[in-house]
């Protein structure tokens, strides 16, 4: 049993001595403009969920999600978010796929996560991933409205909605029947 454990315990090394010198030796590649293998997603989302499972507080949003809060936190998105997470004309973003990982279209595929996980990227951001945090740009009533906004995509009261059409003339996309898979989150 004694030589069995420590067989597993050199290969491991081993594995990880291999892996860290096809890494320094320039053997990965670092380039932007492909798609990453599904084995690195998978890898990057299971440690970005258990990360954010360990860290994230299970704050309950303070902003009401009122016509007008939801409405600021469309027009922050637009104004932040839009660029890289694609606009509310229901297009994709011209940097979905410029960005490594390509980025979500958050529009066009919404999260189905809670209201504290988007609230904690959007805070923290994500690293290695261009996601920046936006702590030192927005207020903390800021950041909980474009949370509210981006949790409730596929629900928006009629207000809302009325007032998404007349700012970008195209209305948001109608929701997806209950138990289609949402989003890019999981793989």
């Amino acid at each position: 049993m004694r030589n069995f454990i420590l067989g597993v315990v050199i290969s491991l090394l081993l594995l990880g001595l291999g892996g860290l010198a096809i890494a320094m030796l320039g053997l990965l590649p670092t380039n932007a403009d492909s798609a990453p293998p599904r084995i690195e997603r998978r890898i990057a989302m299971f440690a970005m969920d258990a990360s954010m499972e360990r860290h994230a507080p299970r704050d309950t949003n303070p902003v009401p999600p009122t016509d007008d809060n939801l409405i600021d936190g469309m027009k922050i998105y637009t104004m932040n978010c839009a660029v890289c997470h694609g606009g509310l004309d229901n297009k994709p973003s011209l940097l979905q796929a410029s960005l490594y990982p390509p980025v979500p279209q958050l529009i066009l595929h919404p999260m189905d996560d809670p209201e504290w996980h988007i609230y904690y990227a959007v805070r923290t951001g994500i690293r290695y991933t261009g996601m920046p945090s936006w702590s030192k740009a927005l207020t903390e009533q800021e950041m909980w409205k474009v949370t509210a906004f981006l949790s409730r995509i596929e629900k928006l009261p009629p207000a809302v909605q009325d007032y998404w059409k007349k700012s970008v003339g195209s209305a948001p996309l109608p929701a997806r029947p209950e138990g289609e898979i949402h989003g890019q989150h999981h793989d």
